[in-house]
C-alpha cells in the first residue's frame, strides 16, 4: 500500500525558527538579496549570464519612446469604395480628414478633403475626376 510522505513543516510546527538557526537569519527580502528581479541590474556580473539566457539583450538598455496621447492626432479616413454616390463630395463636411486609395472608382467625381494618398489621387483622376485639398481650392 502506498503511504505519503508527510512534509517537513508538519514536524516543525511550534519550533520558532524551523531549523533555521537564530531567528533573525532566515526572514524578510534581505536574506535572498531583495525580492523579484532586485539585484539583476547591469553591474550584477554574476546573475548576467542568466538574464541574458531567460530574456535575451533586450533585458538591458531603453527600447522605443512612448508618445503621449494628447499628442496622438486621430485621423478619420475613408477608402474610394466608401465614398457616397454624388458627383461633388465635400469629406470636411462629412467628417472625414483623409481619402485612402482602397477600391475602384469608375465615375467622374470632384472631392474636397484636407489629405489624400498618392494612389487615391491617381485613381480618381484616371476616371476624369478631380481631388481638391486645402492648398490647392479652385
Amino acid at each position: 500500500m502506498l503511504t505519503r510522505k508527510k512534509k517537513k513543516v508538519r514536524k516543525l510546527r511550534g519550533s520558532f525558527t524551523h531549523g533555521c538557526g537564530a531567528k533573525k537569519k532566515h526572514r524578510n527580502a534581505g536574506n535572498r538579496g531583495g525580492r523579484g528581479m532586485a539585484g539583476t541590474g547591469k553591474r550584477a556580473d554574476q546573475k548576467k549570464i542568466s538574464i541574458l539566457q531567460t530574456y535575451g539583450e533586450s533585458y538591458f538598455g531603453k527600447h522605443g519612446f512612448s508618445l503621449h496621447h494628447s499628442l496622438r492626432k486621430k485621423v478619420n479616413a475613408i477608402n474610394l469604395e466608401n465614398l457616397p454616390d454624388s458627383n461633388d463630395i465635400d469629406l470636411t463636411k462629412l467628417g472625414y480628414d483623409k481619402l485612402l486609395g482602397k477600391g475602384v472608382i469608375s465615375r467622374k467625381v470632384k472631392v474636397i478633403v484636407d489629405s489624400c494618398s498618392r494612389i487615391a489621387k491617381e485613381k480618381i483622376e484616371q476616371a476624369g475626376g478631380q481631388v481638391i485639398l486645402p492648398g490647392e481650392k479652385k
